[in-house]
């Protein structure tokens, strides 16, 4: 049996303040992550996915559940 797998994307977009955001959407589209801020240039909206992406792969859970 063949699985596909559909590749997430970032989504970069102005808000109602005309400032950057972005969203990360899983393969189905639905979205699994917001920034939590705006960001004043597109560089650093750009920057902001850059460090998700950099610092995600590598990130430990931190369960604080318990």
């Amino acid at each position: 049996m063949e699985v596909h797998r559909m590749a997430g994307k970032f989504e970069l977009y102005k808000d109602k303040s005309g400032e950057f955001r972005f969203r990360l959407k899983a393969g189905n589209g639905e979205v699994i992550a917001t920034s939590s801020e705006s960001y004043k240039t597109k560089a650093s909206a750009l920057n902001g996915i850059e460090s998700i992406k950099k610092n995600a792969a590598e990130a430990n859970l931190d369960d604080q559940t318990d």
